[in-house]
């Protein structure tokens, strides 16, 4: 099977974190590692460069090396690589080729850099960044800089013929629906393969069919930074879906896994410890050597230490604890 194959499938695609030393210098024996982790727990993609790997790491001049040591470690296996995209047209477009040159399949393009332009202007830009590289689209919710984006847009995007999927993480049911009909309406749904980013409803986004007429599309797989942690339990969840579950037993599940999202999120404060919640749970399983993001201030909010105890307790069923001992 081809990477593109592999896409349309439906796979579990962690978004990569930045390992750290205490002293906020690249960890690049504990960041190959975290690359192992995630293949050897059965992820055939990985994005990096995205806002997991904090998007610091383009001003502090990281985002090459953390590029390459990823596509190191990937080289020789049919994992998916995907690299995020930011910044405005030139800046965007640089990173595509950057990125392309390194061996990438595709670019997650993030298009908060462009706030103020205009439907046609945004689709000018991914159609630059299009012609460079296969693009994965990308919904981002408003409450950590994304912007709100009408059917009509998502229509016209995804008749970029360079459109290889889209993730959705607009945490908002109007927003999901839109893309995915836009898809179904393009006549493209057979070759644009979209992926659930909205960490409030991973599992109900992979188990519901949508219907459009005469036309029915899933979300096949998830690209999140969710399954940056316990992806070995991801894998599983991901391959029971496509054996189809029991449904009452989803749906439990469902909220289970929402409810840890929202302690490692940190939702109740607004997502400002999201990333430092991830880098709790690999500083636990012994992935991380600590949570330091590049920002210093950047760490977990009050009470959200208390969560991540609470739903560990709560769901050991939902944890790869052992998986990664055995391995690590």
């Amino acid at each position: 099977m081809t990477w593109r194959d592999h896409l349309r499938e439906g796979v579990v695609i962690p978004a990569h974190p930045l390992a750290l030393t205490a002293d906020r210098k690249l960890d690049e024996r504990r960041q190959r590692g975290l690359t192992r982790y995630y293949l050897a727990a059965g992820a055939v993609g990985v994005a990096v460069g995205v806002h997991t790997t904090q998007f610091e790491i383009r001003d502090q001049g990281l985002l090459a090396p953390v590029l390459q040591l990823a596509v190191e470690e990937m080289r020789g296996t049919e994992a998916i690589r995907i690299a995020g995209i930011v910044g405005k047209t030139a800046q965007a477009v640089k990173e595509a080729e950057l990125a392309a040159g390194l061996g990438y399949h595709a670019g997650l393009l993030s298009l908060s850099a462009l706030a103020a332009a205009s439907a046609s202007e945004l689709l000018e830009h991914a159609r630059a960044v299009a012609s460079v590289i296969p693009l994965f689209g990308f919904y981002l919710q408003p409450a950590v800089g994304g912007r709100v984006l009408p059917y009509e847009f998502w229509r016209a995007f995804a008749e970029i013929e360079n459109v290889v999927a889209i993730k959705m993480a607009p945490f908002n049911r109007y927003q999901t629906i839109d893309v995915v009909r836009a898809v179904a309406e393009s006549g493209r749904a057979g070759e644009i393969a979209l992926y659930t980013g909205n960490d409030d409803n991973i599992l109900l986004d992979l188990l519901t069919p949508f219907r459009f007429g005469d036309t029915k599309v899933r979300i096949v797989g998830g690209l999140l930074g969710h399954w940056a942690v316990w992806t070995r339990r991801a894998v599983e969840l991901l391959e029971c879906v496509k054996k189809g579950p029991a449904l009452e037993d989803s749906l439990t599940r469902a909220i289970e896994i929402t409810d840890c999202n929202a302690a490692f999120f940190d939702a109740a404060n607004g997502f400002r410890g999201c990333i430092a919640g991830i880098h709790e749970v690999l500083r636990r399983q012994g992935l991380l050597a600590g949570r330091w993001c590049l920002n210093p201030a950047e760490d977990l909010s009050p009470g959200q230490m208390e969560e991540i105890d609470r739903v560990y307790r709560a769901y050991p069923h939902l944890n790869d604890d052992d998986f990664v001992r055995n391995q690590l």
